[in-house]
């Protein structure tokens, strides 16, 4: 195979680590707490996505983080935010937090409310060290989302990344990666252009297991990932797939199945 032919390498959702604490059920793509695997261990600058339902009343207690661009992606419920730097939020469906933990934070999650929250964990390796911790938030509504790709994260250097507090467009990152969010309805399809930025350049699709709670073979909605030079993905609920050889690739993923379909679409380095 050709060094330039775009590669998908699909990680299956029951193939991924997971745990039912009772309060926490939650899913590992890498290697994260208990959970340990040489080959998932992160993608270019992407280091953690989890997946996490956190019971009614309950949650992360205070602890201390640094040297990572962290955020909450929420998917239903609310979510309660604390940290060191005086910020106090309860996030919900649509909202995007991000934390740049840099010298160092400290935070704690719960569920708010008498609603279990289900929210995906984010982190991404920063592209410089030292840096001061910062605290972002934004909102993207599901009209946002109908079937277009949402810019929901963005290089803080993109003149698109608004480096406030609250704004619209995408939150800023300080690391090599844009993040995009859809709710794709059925029989219907988008594209996505990968920036051209070398050899290192590279992807990875996740459909958020909306459907419910579901540690073995993944159910829910069904979407395929396809592109020039490479063998088509048909990724369900909690599925993933890492595309290797991304610089300049074509993207189409197509929801083939008959429910809204959740997808996340990196691209970083």
């Amino acid at each position: 195979m050709a060094k330039n032919t775009v590669q998908f390498r699909p990680r299956p959702s029951d193939e991924r680590g997971n745990a039912d604490h009772g309060w926490l059920k939650t899913f590992h793509t890498f290697s994260f707490a208990s959970y340990a695997s040489r080959a998932h261990n992160a993608f270019g600058c992407l280091r953690v996505i989890n997946e996490d339902r956190v019971a009614p009343k309950t949650g992360f207690g205070t602890h201390a983080h640094r040297e990572f661009e962290i955020f909450s992606y929420v998917v239903s419920g609310e979510l309660q935010h604390n940290d060191s730097m005086g910020n106090t939020e309860v996030l919900k469906r649509g909202d995007l937090q991000m934390t740049s933990a840099g010298t160092g934070i400290r935070h704690s999650e719960h569920a708010h409310g008498n609603k279990q929250v289900h929210f995906l964990q984010i982190w991404a390796l920063p592209s410089q060290s030292n840096l001061k911790p910062a605290y972002y938030t934004r909102h993207f509504s599901d009209e946002q989302k109908k079937d277009q790709w949402a810019h929901i994260v963005a290089p803080i250097s993109a003149p698109s990344a608004k480096d406030a507090r609250e704004a619209t467009g995408p939150a800023p990152v300080h690391a090599p990666l844009s993040l995009y969010a859809t709710l794709l309805s059925p029989e219907h399809s988008l594209q996505h252009t990968v920036e051209a930025a070398g050899a290192s350049r590279k992807a990875y699709v996740h459909v958020v297991q909306t459907s419910g709670y579901n540690p073995d073979k993944a159910g829910g909605a069904t979407v395929k990932v396809s592109s020039a030079g490479a063998e088509d993905v048909v990724l369900r609920e909690g599925d993933g797939v890492y595309v290797d050889n991304a610089s300049g690739a074509v993207l189409e993923v197509a929801n083939v199945g008959d429910g809204v379909a959740e997808v996340l679409l990196f691209e970083m380095e």
